[in-house]
């Protein structure tokens, strides 16, 4: 194209804007138009630290929070301040068999010039002066139990490690279990450090021990040498002015560390602890838990004070029998030591229940959800379809007796008889339906799939057949591999009549949303399920609790003797005064019993898995106990139903579930294994977890799988053996769905012969290799918890854990029954 040159104008860049028309008020298009999607500065809208404030609102604000903080100090630290304040109690824990903790507090109180009596083991209360401050110590051997008891009440606890000797596995199991349970303030110091030689390498041994403390504890930011005098005084000033965390379900309950206990004498009937009060107010009225004493009621509580000081008559009540100053007594509203709900007997007529008189009575069949079905006259089974006439209605179908329509005509569809039917939902019988008949399998009745009937010889040798049955069960190794790789598979002996071993056992159509009949359940359950606690609303009741526990009661930091009601005098004679001995005041309710649930996760250092329903030592807050608990799958399903689980493996998480005393809120749990007598440990710490809601509600399902082999194939017609070994079996179990390992679902059709053979029809064709399975399920109840009993002899070998009663698939009958 030739070039051509044309006139050229642009924007003139002088034009100037004139200025917008100035209005009091504008329009929404135009504040709409002006902010371009940007938030409007509102300063009401802006969080505190958005706001631009002037120098006199930020020193305001500064000056606020730290008098908040101040007050809050100050509400931490009042229990420790005056002449009558409570000491600081320091838990001084050894973890190598060299270290020496009497050894320890000598030096600890020679950096300071205070001079005590120091015992090997036991309490130990001294002044410290130069702080104006009061510490008692808790002196321990290598002993687990005693120091996850002083754990619990410490202040302060100072591990003790020693330059020579590397931490065993005691000493590892007591740091984790200290620390599992709850932990207060950590120091760390180490002992006999000048010891090594040449002296440069004591540096690089401190180093060591530091990196191996804080694998375990990350924010210990120096390990205390006690052989410096230097470092001890600043280790006692730490000890006199830090003010330590605490333990968070600690301090919703009043508790203390026990210094006296008074047996019952010619003048006191009841036994009297001695301590001060910690936590929250201790009052007469709820019930205590000492030790592994027990619960006990509160006769009276009366003042301890250590200094005689003049005091205002007026200011108490005093005895006029002993002078004693009472400072709280038991009212009407006290605690009872009932664990169980009054009994009421209840009667109830069952033929009132549907559910309770077909199960009683009618029942001829397996439960599938909440209905029964039958084998005799009904059938489960979709209608076959029919070639109808395009616009056939249902009622006009039921006039069509048969398949009489040529493939060949355009106005002809298949049409099932029952449209809401699938192969996924079984069909409830249908009744009164005119031209409707269900097809009666019959033993010999011919086949719409000839290619698939067996060919059944009437002499059939029985002893071939259990041969190959043998063969193919040969397969099973180590019992919880198996159930690792095949979960819940259980196999039937030939002579066991699979209706009645399997009595209890129902379908479900989903474990996660199908309704469990409750009724069928309620001839199996224990004794005693009716008068456990129940709590419909866990957070609401809870929350009161623990309101009422925090008005009245003796305050925090008084020194008290606590009358306790009918402790046995057994406890006389078990009684060790080196060992530390704790008092914890009990929350409402806290001693009625419950279904209790625990979340829980097996230690992955631990090597084998553990079974359902072993013996287990539990550690709870201040209570221990000896459970079999019940595994089962967490989570929150819409029917409360969960899945029973036979072993916990590994590194995997359940819920643990058995009947115990309540505890309210969110504690640590430590889980607990015996171990062999005279090993270097009484107790093996195998997992932990946390106290979950209790529920009597929740539907623990144990779930079987009975396999089968697919013996011939036809497209989605398949015969199956090894499921069941008799042909009334079948009929009774003819409801359930079957599926495949390999996802696809059918039904049982009917039976083929004598031994259990049947057909089924499937989705889809199968594959030869695949495996087929029905899944059935039972209610479990869970078992009650123990009490803890120190003096017990162990005497169970180290990995070998007992079981209370065997399982039912477990081992095999006395007449080879049942074989997992």
């Amino acid at each position: 194209m030739p070039s051509s040159v044309t006139s050229h104008s642009h924007r003139s860049t002088t034009k100037a804007s004139h200025k917008p028309f100035k209005s009091r008020k504008a329009t929404k298009g135009a504040l709409k138009e002006a902010s371009k999607g940007k938030v409007e500065d509102l300063s009401h809208r802006k969080t505190p630290h958005q706001q631009l404030m002037s120098k006199f609102d930020r020193r305001n604000q500064a000056r606020q929070k730290q008098q908040t903080k101040h007050r809050e100090h100050l509400k931490e630290t009042s229990v420790f301040a005056g002449r009558d304040g409570a000491p600081r109690i320091v838990a001084v824990i050894p973890l190598c068999d060299d270290c020496d903790a009497a050894a320890a507090v000598r030096t600890l109180s020679g950096s300071l010039d205070v001079e005590a009596e120091v015992p090997e083991e036991g309490l130990l209360r001294t002044d410290i002066d130069r702080f104006k401050q009061k510490i008692e110590y808790i002196i321990l051997k290598r002993d687990l139990l005693s120091c996850i008891d002083a754990g619990k009440v410490a202040d302060f606890v100072v591990l003790i490690l020693s330059p020579d000797q590397e931490v065993d596995e005691l000493g590892e199991l007591i740091i984790r279990s200290v620390e599992s349970q709850g932990l207060s303030t950590l120091l760390t110091v180490v002992q006999g450090l000048d010891k090594i030689e040449p002296a440069k390498r004591r540096p690089q041994v401190l180093g060591s021990l530091k990196s191996y403390i804080t694998h375990f504890h990350p924010e210990q930011e120096k390990v205390h040498n006690l052989d410096s005098r230097q470092e001890c005084a600043n280790l006692m000033r730490s000890l006199c002015t830090t003010t330590p965390k605490g333990i968070r379900w600690r301090e919703d309950r009043s508790w203390m560390l026990i210094d006296e206990v008074q047996w019952p004498s010619a003048e006191e009937e009841n036994v009297v602890v001695t301590g001060v009060v910690r936590g929250r107010g201790l009052k007469a009225d709820r019930l205590v838990q000492v030790g592994d004493w027990g619960d006990f009621q509160i006769e009276k509580i009366s003042a301890a004070p250590l200094s005689s000081k003049k005091r205002r008559v007026d200011d108490m009540a005093v005895d006029e029998a002993d002078g004693e100053k009472i400072l709280e007594t038991p009212t009407d509203d006290q605690d009872d030591l009932l664990e169980l709900a009054p009994e009421e007997i209840m009667m109830e007529d069952i033929d009132t229940d549907p559910a309770v008189s077909v199960a009683a009575t009618e029942k001829r069949g397996v439960l599938l959800d909440d209905h029964h079905y039958f084998s005799d006259d009904e059938t489960h089974m979709p209608a076959v379809p029919k070639r109808l006439p395009k616009g056939t209605s249902a009622y006009q179908a039921a006039w069509f007796l048969g398949d009489n329509f040529s493939d060949s005509g355009s106005d002809l569809e298949d049409m099932d008889y029952q449209a809401d039917v699938s192969m996924d939902t079984p069909a409830l019988p249908q009744d009164g339906v005119e031209g409707f008949a269900p097809r009666e399998p019959t033993e010999f009745a011919p086949s719409e799939y000839p290619q698939s009937e067996m060919f059944l010889d009437p002499n059939v040798d029985d002893e071939e057949e259990a041969e190959q049955l043998a063969q193919f069960r040969a397969r099973k190794g180590d019992e919880a591999e198996d159930d690792k790789e095949f979960p819940d598979e259980v196999e039937l002996h030939p002579h066991v009549l699979a209706r009645e071993r399997l009595a209890r056992y129902r379908g479900l159509k989903s474990l996660r949303t199908s309704h469990w009949e409750e009724d069928e359940d309620k001839a199996h359950e224990p004794e005693e399920w009716r008068r456990l606690l129940q709590v419909p609303d866990y957070k609401s009741s809870k929350s009161q609790v623990t309101r009422e526990a925090l008005v009245g009661g003796v305050a925090p930091g008084t020194r008290v003797h606590i009358h306790l009601r009918d402790v046995p005098s057994s406890l006389q004679a078990n009684y060790n005064s080196n060992q530390p001995l704790t008092l914890f005041s009990l929350l409402r309710h806290e001693h009625k019993r419950a279904v209790l649930n625990f979340n829980i996760t097996l230690s992955s250092d631990f090597p084998e898995p553990i079974k359902s329903k072993t013996e287990m030592v539990m550690q709870c807050g201040p209570r221990r106990f000896v459970i079999n608990p019940l595994f089962s799958q967490g989570g929150n399903t819409s029917n409360d139903v969960h899945k029973f689980d036979r072993y916990l493996h590994p590194g995997g998480s359940a819920v643990a579930t058995f009947v115990g005393p309540l505890t309210w809120g969110s504690v640590p749990t430590l889980f607990f294994t015996r171990t062999v007598s005279g090993s270097v440990a009484p107790l093996n710490l195998v997992a932990t977890g946390t106290s979950l809601p209790p529920s009597s509600s929740r539907v623990i399902a144990k779930r079987i799988i009975l396999t089968g082999h697919p013996y011939k194939i036809h497209k989605k017609l398949v015969t199956i053996r090894y499921m069941f070994f008799n042909r009334e079996d079948v009929e009774w179990f003819k409801a359930l769905q079957l599926w495949t390992k390999r996802g696809r679902s059918g039904y049982i059709k009917e039976s083929l012969g004598t031994h259990g053979y049947f057909k089924a029809t499937f989705d889809g064709k199968i594959n030869p290799q695949d495996s087929v399975g029905v899944s059935l399920y039972k209610r479990m109840w869970p078992r009650d918890a123990r009490a803890w009993n120190v003096t017990e002899v162990v005497e169970e070998s180290a990995g070998d854990f007992k079981d209370v009663a065997m399982d039912e698939f477990e081992a095999p009958d006395a007449d080879g029954g049942v074989v997992l």
